[in-house]
């Protein structure tokens, strides 16, 4: 059997990023950017307003004050989005608004609170100073400067930037698409009637939900009941939009594993026992060149295996590092348990961080690999080594933290 890091390593030793493409700004939402993005514009593009109020030269509004007031000519309305139609000469002044092009001759920005807010003449009842309330051209960006290096992780203040500099796409590399697909001839759709030795089928709904969280595209393919031919036929079909495939159920030893039996025929997937509870049997491979993940069925092995293998591989497939959750210590509440010669994932529930010392973690139900409702109401995973077969009330253990991507 490997071990969890040697499992692991050879997964990322076999999957890359995405290639890059040109994407639609929204599509590039929390995409990986693939090239430098270079200004081609100044940002603002020219001078403008930051208030609304007046274009005014600083000689004609010298001493200004709310008693003795300057008095303007109005000669101008600028809106933001039209021009100025003329410059601003001795004793003249434009209404302004937010945003739009200073005209020519102006100096300041009288903010319209500092004035009698008239339309053709207007009392000034503040001396402003030089470039007040302006925004000038280039202040946010200059033309050819670089924004954004390849590797950053387009968020919303990254995509507004590139849209604000006129650009529409952007080279990033796109979220894997991911197809998850369960097995078994046991299961039913939820909502749908339970037979007598049936269940409602949760994997997909699980793991579909957990390549999401990690950033990828997931695509939930109905039931595959225990038929090889029909195995076969739905991977087959889910090749050309997957870059990624995701099995849980039938990679067992048992009789009717036909995951593990039809893909074995392939030679191009390698199934294995991985030194770790749960999650043991495990199975990575290509089919033509797609990764292929096969994980237990058991809902428990499914979501660990899915964190432990199938996060990273995604979190690689996008170009981001690290691909592993960071694990953090934290001082064990309660005893625990586990198997010499296995590394265990069990289900905790870590407390806030504390002003002294790690924090503090309890296990959450038992070991068992079927107990979906205790995996539910933990929030992370006690990692116990291969070496370690008990733990005592104050001891560190590491503990991985789940729910939400990371930086």
């Amino acid at each position: 059997m490997k071990s969890v890091e040697e499992h692991l390593a050879h997964i990322l030793d076999n999957v890359a990023p995405t290639p890059a493409i040109e994407l639609p700004l929204l599509d590039a939402h929390g995409c990986l950017l693939a090239a430098d993005v270079v200004a081609e514009v100044d940002l603002p593009p020219w001078d403008n307003s930051a208030m609304d109020g007046y274009a005014v030269r600083l000689a004609d509004a010298l001493g200004a004050t709310p008693e003795y007031p300057a008095e303007l000519s109005v000669i101008d309305d600028i809106a933001a989005g039209r021009v100025p139609s003329r410059p601003i000469g001795a004793g003249t002044a434009a209404r302004i608004m937010t945003g739009a092009p200073v005209p020519p001759g102006a100096e300041a920005i009288v903010p319209v609170e500092q004035t009698d807010g008239g339309t053709a003449r207007v009392a000034i009842r503040a001396q402003p100073m030089n470039g007040q309330h302006i925004r000038r051209r280039g202040d946010d960006v200059h033309a050819g400067e670089t924004l954004l290096r390849a590797g950053t992780l387009l968020g919303p203040a990254q995509l507004g930037l590139i849209a604000a500099i006129g650009r529409s796409t952007v080279s990033a590399r796109p979220r894997p698409r991911v197809v998850v697909i369960s097995t078994g001839s046991e299961l039913i759709e939820p909502g749908g009637e339970l037979r007598p030795g049936a269940i409602h089928e949760s994997n997909s709904f699980m793991l579909a939900a957990a390549a999401r969280e990690a950033g990828a595209v997931a695509y939930r393919v109905g039931l595959v009941p225990d038929d090889p031919d029909e195995v076969l036929d739905v991977i087959s079909e889910q090749l050309v939009r997957a870059d990624a495939i995701v099995t849980s159920g039938g990679v067992s030893a048992g009789a009717y594993d036909v995951v593990k039996a039809v893909l074995s025929k392939l030679g191009t997937v390698e199934f294995t026992g991985v030194r770790m509870h749960p999650g043991k049997p495990q199975g990575f491979g290509r089919i033509s060149s797609t990764p292929i993940f096969t994980l237990p069925g058991n809902p428990v092995s499914a979501f660990v295996s899915f964190e432990v293998f199938v996060r990273p591989a995604i979190r690689r497939m996008r170009g981001l590092a690290p691909e592993r959750r960071p694990m953090i210590r934290a001082s064990a509440v309660e005893a625990m348990m586990s198997p010499y010669g296995k590394t265990q994932f069990a289900r905790g529930l870590l407390g806030p961080p504390r002003l002294y010392g790690p924090p503090e973690v309890r296990p959450v139900g038992g070991p068992a690999s079927h107990l979906l409702g205790d995996l539910a109401n933990a929030n992370c995973l006690v990692v116990l080594g291969e070496d370690v077969t008990e733990v005592g009330v104050g001891d560190h253990v590491d503990v991985i933290p789940l729910g939400g991507e990371f930086a």
